[in-house]
């Protein structure tokens, strides 16, 4: 299962750090490649030359994106390499890099996963990110073990955490792991429940509620809370692949009674995550509604987030609209960055207003001065598309 709610609500509960963006790792490809090791991610190069036009568009717009940010950072290690200085010709050795730019997804063993040339938007560039993830399988030697008859517990519960780490289902190994089972409290065997508990709406995350006192002075109390939630967001996630209504109301509930600090937040980004992704307008719009109400306090982060998310999703909605525009001229007055005008005057141009347009644009000019190239560059086309 790719855990696209768990990234949803990832952003929606750290604004701070995932309003800015792709975050580039700072250091050498070594180091880089070692950090992938360590953490189990894969890495995403950005392959590009200071005087390419698409790439500082890229890295104006789609780089800074908020929701392009909240996928990468959760699941790859991102690299910038100017393939022309010395750690780039370096890099091109191995890697060729023989246009502008160059979009690499390479292993935690320097292997190339997959790979794309020219800029992307946002959509685009998740799209490779999904096509790269899809081919990492962390699993694949633990099956061939299973397959052969392997059932040491200690591999059982590597193949599974390889298993979730792979978003591939675990359940059917975990459960049988589980009934050969005669006393589920010993430490290993809770540890194992903690690992396999991944859905909210399955008999282990009831044996996950069962013993999570034991799980917690085992574990830590905020452990168990983590997992908690993360098998809730795996159903939510379940209840939009299958667009079933009655599990995304078993995870809100299940939120509710086993993580109640986070639930009401929980049950508004779960509606929000649903209802974008059925394309149900109404119900999303009133969800919109509902965090700004009741979650945002006025954030201009999220204000922002809200807004492009309905611009990129429902432009051609009337009422959607209406409301991207109520919270992108509010994050625009409130916090009046570079970033938050260019997006209301995005906001505005497809709202037909174009006088307005016009000015966002230009207040949007006078702060890109604070900025880099890329920046400058990206308003003026804006201007020119406004006014064209």
């Amino acid at each position: 299962m790719k855990l696209l709610f768990s990234l949803f609500l990832t952003f929606m509960t750290g604004t701070a750090v995932v309003a800015q963006g792709i975050e580039f790792f700072h250091g050498t490809w070594d180091e880089a490649l070692d950090l992938s090791k360590s953490q189990g991610k894969p890495l995403f190069v950005d392959a590009y030359a200071k005087w390419c036009g698409p790439c500082k568009r890229m890295a104006a717009t789609t780089f800074k994106n908020a929701e392009a940010g909240d996928y990468f950072n959760k699941n790859f290690i991102n690299v910038k390499i100017d393939a022309e200085e010395s750690e780039g010709v370096k890099f091109r050795q191995k890697y060729p890099v023989t246009a502008f730019p160059t979009l690499y997804f390479i292993d935690e063993n320097g292997e190339v996963i997959h790979q794309a040339v020219g800029a992307q938007d946002v959509k685009g560039l998740i799209s490779l990110g999904d096509k790269a993830l899809d081919k990492v399988d962390y699993s694949r030697e633990y099956a061939a073990g299973y397959e052969k008859g392997k059932r040491e517990p200690e591999f059982i519960f590597n193949y599974v955490k390889a298993l979730n780490k792979s978003n591939k289902s675990s359940l059917g190994i975990s459960n049988e792991y589980l009934r050969s089972q005669k006393d589920l409290t010993t430490e290993f065997n809770l540890r194992f429940i903690l690992e396999a508990a991944v859905e909210a709406d399955s008999r282990i995350f009831e044996l996950l509620i069962k013993y999570q006192k034991e799980i917690g002075v085992l574990e830590g109390l905020q452990s168990l809370r983590d997992h908690i939630k993360l098998a809730c967001e795996n159903t939510v996630q379940k209840a939009i692949d299958f667009k079933n209504t009655e599990l995304l109301q078993e995870a809100k509930e299940k939120m509710k009674q086993h993580y109640p600090e986070l639930s009401d937040r929980f049950a508004i980004e779960s509606d929000m995550a649903y209802f974008k992704a059925m394309k149900d307008t109404k119900n999303y719009a009133k969800a919109c509604d509902d965090y700004v109400r009741k979650v945002a306090n006025g954030n201009p982060g999220d204000m922002v987030h809200l807004a492009e998310e309905i611009l990129n999703n429902f432009s051609s909605d009337e009422k959607c609209m209406k409301q991207a525009e109520k919270y992108a001229k509010e994050a625009a007055h409130q916090r009046g960055s570079f970033d938050d005008y260019y997006l209301y005057a995005r906001v505005l141009l497809q709202n037909g207003k174009k006088k307005d347009a016009l000015d966002a644009a230009h207040k949007c000019q006078e702060l890109s001065k604070a900025e880099d190239s890329s920046a400058t560059h990206s308003v003026e086309m804006l201007i020119k598309m406004i006014e064209g």
